[in-house]
This record gives C-alpha cells, structure tokens and sequence, in this order.
C-alpha cells in the first residue's frame, strides 16, 4: 500500500509535544525481582537497603602499628618519648585478641585487625622505635587516632540504599559488604523495537544492490539498554500498513512502550503514521520542531507510548535524546545520564530556523587555554560519522535564531578525550 506524499502541516514544538505525552501516559508497573549480586549493576533497587549489622563490625586498626592507650603516650617526643611495655602478641587481621591492654602496655598490630579492650589508639609504627621489650613512642596519639571506630561506615539498622536508586559499581561493593549475595531490583521496562522498509538488510546480511544496512535498529537498542531498558527486537518488518500494525499491536500486551524506526516520513512508502493511525490512539502527535529528526513522532496506544523515529540514524538518535529519554526519566523513574557541559567559542558562525531546535555536532579544539567549538561541515541526518567525528552537541534553542562567530556558548560533550 502507498501513501500519497504530502509535506508537515505543522510541526510541534519540543516541549509541549513532551507534556503532552506525559499528560497521556501512566509509569509502567514495574514488578519486582530478585537477582544475583554480580548482575545487579544498572539496576534499579525495589527496596530499601538496611545494614544488618555494623561496619566495620569492631574497631579496628587504621594503619601498621602499636595499639596503645592513648593518654600512655600525652607529651611524648622524639627528645622525651613514652616508653611502654610492649607485649610479646601480634595481632592481626581475622584474629581477635584475648587479652586486656593494660595501662603503659603496648601491642604490635596490623591494618584492619580488631583492637583489643582497654586500647583506643594506634601509633603508627613510623612514630615508634622497638628497644627489646619496650616500645618508644615518639608522638603523642589522641584518643581513636588511626582506628576505625566500630560502625563508623555504616550503623546496624541504617538505610544505606533507598528504594529507586541506580546501582552504581560502589553500590555493589556496600551490597557486598552486608554479606548480600543476592537483591531486589525493579525489572527493567521493556521495549519492542522494529525497523520498517523493505529495502532493509540487518547487519551480517547478504549485500545486494539497492539495499540497506539497518543501522539504525542496532543503535536505538544501544542507546534503551544503556537507558536501563530491556529491547524487544522485533527485526525488520516490511513496507506493510497492516503488518505493522499488528506487529505493534501484539507487543503491546507484553512490551511497555514501542519504537518504529523508519516509514515515518512523508514519502509515499512511510507507512507508520497511518498504520499508528489505524490503532486508534488517545493522542497522536507527528512532526516535531528539531533539526534533525523532523519526522519523529508518538502516539498512545491503551496507555502506552508508541514512538516513531527517522531510519536515518543521526535523527533517530536525536529523536531518542529529545523525546524517548526525557519520558524514560519522568515517567519510568530511569536516570536522566546527564552529560557533562562545557563553555566553548565558536569557531564560525552558525545559523538555525527560528522555532526549530538544533542539535550541532561540533568539534572541540583548546587554543591557548581557550576551548573552541567547530561545527563539522557534513551533517546530514544520514552520516554516522557526524556523530563519531563530533567531541560535542551544540543545542541550538528555538528562540535563537543562530551564534556570531566567537560567540561563548555551551555544549553538550560526547567525548571527554577532547577536554582532558
């Protein structure tokens, strides 16, 4: 089936199409699940983590030295030091003392063995001299100097973790420390993802004249996984009106949100606006006021959002970044992954449409300490290497109508080698 060609009537601006889908969408229930320790990383927490115990779960010593008491060791110097009986044990870590430290006693002790009672301070073996059975201290200690107290980390009963937090690889070694082997995250929010066009080969294919790699559908599922999400890969579903419908159609029931790459346009082959269409959303919105990434659009669909994007890949990853990431953070409680920000001057000047927002690829060079930002020459919404060879997105807003050369602005880095 053909779709005669007609051109964007209207174009919706960026942040009212987002309130919008956020008005007619609702957060996904996401259920709970327990998994192992070493595939949590990423994961969101679907309860709160409480230290079950204390940690360190004893004081313990902070540094390679002698457990002493501290007020044995006031006033002393390297001309008058302290000197104290030093006991025949060494202590170390995994074995705890069974004996008292008395008054001017001294023991030997390693990093991160328990003190023992009647001790509350460590001299640093560096601040002590060993002369047969005595021990000369040569600084003074005060109380709990170069111990780590007990609970001084974390408190039995502390809430360490909050539910909703993102699992960092810190928060693995905090799990970990309260002898966790397993935890309750939130399972991820599932989204189907499908390529459409007929001319579409996936990657490892057989080449033949006139085809096209799909590289779009690989890069969309990169950027949801990173996003935290669990892709659906519905493959490459051919230039069909209903065959795309009832691909959308059955995956709604089990995916929380749809992205159609591709067919989105005005040609007379873009069939996913009408096929959409057919679904009968609440809303629907088709056209939105970014360069690149025109074509992007959404509908929903029994409550659920059904994305489409532009098969060139620079504008489905615009797209992405512009609409699908915003509602991934509103709605499904996902990480915003902010990028880091930097000011630069450009380099040349550089113009926008007026009601369009913009997404600059730029090149970053440091000249005498100052950061300057090069809009690449080629950028159409089809070369991947506008990305690979961009350090960093200029974001043009829609009332800006473009920059001055040398004009300070902010952009938006993808690659860190080039401000380091």
């Amino acid at each position: 089936m053909r779709i005669p060609m007609k051109g964007f009537t209207k174009l919706t601006p960026l942040n009212e199409a987002l309130s919008q889908l956020l008005e007619h969408t609702k957060p996904p229930t996401l259920e709970a699940e327990r998994i192992i320790l070493e595939q949590a990383l990423g994961r969101v927490l679907a309860e709160d983590v409480v230290a079950p115990f204390d940690i360190p779960p004893f004081n313990r010593s902070a540094v390679d030295g002698y457990a002493v008491r501290a007020e044995d060791t006031f006033g002393a110097s390297p001309s008058n030091p302290a000197v104290l009986s030093l006991r025949t044990e060494v202590i170390e870590a995994g074995m705890p003392p069974k004996f008292v430290l008395g008054e001017n006693e001294a023991v030997e002790i390693y990093t991160g063995a328990p003190l023992p009672k009647g001790a509350d301070a460590v001299v640093m073996a560096e601040n002590a001299v060993k002369e047969n059975a005595k021990l000369h201290v040569l600084s003074p200690v005060s109380p709990w100097q170069n111990v780590s107290r007990k609970g001084e980390d974390f408190e039995k009963g502390q809430v360490a973790l909050r539910r909703g937090h993102l699992l960092q690889p810190w928060d693995i070694g905090v799990l970990a420390s309260f002898n966790l082997s397993e935890v309750q995250v939130l399972r991820r929010v599932k989204a189907a993802v499908m390529a459409t066009g007929s001319e579409l080969i996936p990657p490892g294919g057989r080449l033949e004249e006139g085809k096209i790699i799909d590289s779009s559908r690989p890069l969309v599922k990169a950027f949801l996984e990173a996003s935290g999400c669990e892709p659906i890969d519905l493959g490459i579903a051919p230039d069909d009106l209903r065959e795309v419908a009832n691909l959308i159609r059955r995956v709604l029931s089990e995916a929380d949100f749809v992205v159609v790459i591709g067919g989105t346009s005005v040609g007379k082959r873009d069939l996913v606006p009408e096929a959409v269409k057919s679904l009968k959303p609440t809303l629907y919105v088709h056209g939105l006021s970014i360069k690149p990434g025109k074509p992007t659009g959404f509908a929903v669909v029994s409550e659920k959002p059904v994305f489409m994007l532009s098969g060139y890949p620079v504008a489905a990853l615009v797209g992405f970044e512009a609409i699908i990431k915003p509602w991934l953070h509103r709605k499904c409680g996902l990480p915003a992954a902010l990028r880091p920000k930097a000011k630069a001057k450009l380099a040349r000047r550089v113009a926008s449409t007026p009601g369009v927002r913009d997404f600059l690829r730029v090149k970053l060079v440091k000249k005498n300490e100052t950061l300057y930002a090069e809009p690449l020459r080629l950028t159409g919404s089809g070369l991947l290497s506008s990305i690979t060879e961009a350090d960093a997105l200029l974001i043009i807003p829609e009332e800006v109508e473009g920059y001055d050369e040398g004009a300070e602005v902010e952009v938006e880095i993808l690659n860190l080698d080039a401000v380091i």
